[in-house]
């Protein structure tokens, strides 16, 4: 038993980031479903990792400087693999018209107009709602990263079980997901792993933030199964970014009015 919960952890540790696992262990569609119940530990470790670079960082250099170092090293350790998906969701959505050239565009390796424009306005965003919040104090700035990750990609997995996962068009360009119904307790085991940072802070107030995350998931839930039927790996990458985000502005509107 414990050795599957470890195969299903490494496994997403594995599909979400560039960390290398030094031993083989096995893989199977119900390995990679099973999986998902460590998204948000996934995230815990993601955002854990890069608040320690920040915390560093803001040692010796200015904040701006330590937030820019910080989201870099968030890109370098998951391999961007999140933003890619939210700018393939800005081309395809932007540019496809009907659900087969929206995958169609979807599945393009190459990254156009939309794609470049919209990664660069959630980028700026990140940024600056970050600048903001470490303008209030340390902790905060750390326990946002932390949790930000980590409830960002339990919304993300939340979409396997409230919507149906699209077939790609061209299945040799699909990428493996997590895409079947899955037990009931794999979600609320992976929304304990994302209330975590709440505990461990005692910033219990900022759980108002979880409405506002849960309202952009259900709102690009019904977006994309409006034009496309569902989701794709793509998609759920975009709630992830999307959902990062609104914690961060949360953040920001608790702060203003708390």
């Amino acid at each position: 038993m414990i050795k599957k919960e470890i195969t299903y952890f490494l496994t997403a540790l594995m599909f979400f980031t560039r960390i290398s696992i030094p031993f083989k262990i096995d893989y199977s569609s119900e390995i990679m479903n099973q999986s998902q119940k460590y998204y948000a530990a996934i995230g815990l470790l993601v955002g854990l990792i890069n608040a320690i670079i920040y915390y560093l960082c803001q040692l010796i250099l200015p904040i701006d400087i330590s937030i820019i170092i910080s989201i870099i090293a968030s890109v370098l350790l998951t391999g961007a693999f999140h933003e890619d998906g939210f700018t393939d969701v800005c081309d395809s959505f932007g540019g496809g018209y009907g659900k087969e050239k929206i995958l169609t565009i979807m599945k393009d390796s190459r990254i156009g107009a939309y794609g470049v424009i919209g990664a660069i306005l959630l980028l700026l965003l990140k940024f600056t709602s970050l600048k903001h919040i470490a303008e209030n104090n340390l902790e905060l700035m750390i326990f946002s990263i932390i949790a930000a990750h980590s409830v960002s990609r339990f919304f993300s997995g939340m979409m396997i079980y409230t919507h149906e996962y699209v077939t790609d068009i061209d299945k040799s360009k699909s990428k493996p997901m997590a895409n079947k119904a899955l037990p009931i307790k794999n979600l609320v085991i992976s929304f304990l792993f994302c209330l975590f940072p709440f505990v461990v802070f005692g910033e219990w107030k900022f759980l108002l933030i979880l409405p506002l995350c849960y309202v952009g998931k259900v709102y690009l839930g019904w977006y994309f199964k409006k034009y496309i039927g569902g989701y794709t790996g793509d998609c759920l990458g975009t709630v992830q970014q999307v959902t990062e985000v609104l914690f961060y502005l949360g953040v920001l509107i608790l702060c203003k009015f708390m």
